[in-house]
């Protein structure tokens, strides 16, 4: 797999007042991107998951950590799940 690099500039104390360190705080930031990129349904759980370098099941904890359902599914679309199956 081929990864593409981004870099995001911030103030040098951004670190300190987070006490993070660098790799902590990047680590931090992929999650989040990928909490919100999932949210918006811009990526499917599984590639938002690779996107935070989280395996599947850790993701969906970080999901449910943050209030954010595993599923987009609305009570629309499981009825006519429903039906489809009667």
């Amino acid at each position: 797999m081929s990864f593409q690099t981004i870099s995001i500039d911030f103030p040098n104390d951004i670190l300190l007042a987070l006490n993070e360190s660098e790799n902590d705080l990047k680590e931090r930031i992929k999650i989040s991107l990928a909490i919100q990129l999932y949210k918006l349904e811009k990526l499917t759980i599984g590639k938002a998951a690779q996107l935070s370098g989280l395996s599947r099941l850790e993701f969906e904890n970080e999901l449910s950590k943050n209030k954010v359902p595993i599923s987009h599914l609305t009570e629309k679309d499981i009825l006519s799940d429903i039906e489809k199956l009667t």
